[in-house]
């Protein structure tokens, strides 16, 4: 059975950003005006920013917010939702007529930073949709990040770079198959805490 929800390919993500110190809103807002936002359509409200546009700028932005947080040094972490092919989505307020050259990835890949991911893939619609995941999990063990299982999700190790890489590979892969694909993530860096 195959459902088609959009032809739209806008993408959209919807994030929280949360930056463990007490200059959490300089940490905040110093980020989202590091970051070059010119190629995608952002809100900031008090409990997310929502970007929407073409998803290499989508996942360019999503990243670079979270290495320029992380940067800091400070416990920061971050979790949203990844979206395409929403019925509910319009084409106003996007910016899909944008060129593909990304914005801040010479800023970002001289960034090192290591943290934890995990993610969780849905293609909607779909009554394979199990397969579909199974080959994304397959295929982010050759993306140089380390792969593992936790309840409800798939963890990601390794460099930002790469954690976001696989992120953006897994969404990108399946969206080409599957017309409404939403992927949940959250990341976390500079942690006090032991993950093992």
């Amino acid at each position: 059975m195959t459902k088609i929800c959009s032809t739209s390919r806008i993408t959209g993500c919807q994030f929280t950003l949360f930056p463990m110190s007490n200059d959490f809103v300089d940490i905040i807002l110093s980020t989202l005006e590091e970051v070059d936002t010119s190629k995608v359509w952002k809100e900031t409200d008090d409990v997310t920013t929502c970007i929407r546009g073409k998803s290499i700028h989508i996942f360019d932005v999503t990243k670079s917010i979270f290495l320029h947080a992380a940067k800091t040094g400070e416990h920061v972490a971050m979790s949203g939702t990844f979206s395409i092919g929403c019925p509910g989505d319009s084409s106003g307020d996007v910016y899909m007529e944008e060129s593909d050259i990304l914005m801040n990835e010479s800023n970002s890949i001289s960034m090192k930073q290591q943290a934890g991911c995990k993610f969780s893939l849905y293609p909607l619609g779909r009554e394979d949709y199990m397969d579909k995941i199974y080959e994304q999990i397959d295929l982010s063990k050759n993306t140089g990040v380390k792969v593992s299982h936790s309840h409800y999700a798939t963890r990601l190790d390794g460099d930002v770079n790469a954690i976001f890489s696989a992120l953006q590979q897994s969404f990108d892969n399946v969206q080409k198959v599957v017309s409404h694909v939403t992927m949940t993530f959250t990341i976390s860096a500079n942690s006090p805490s032991n993950k093992d």
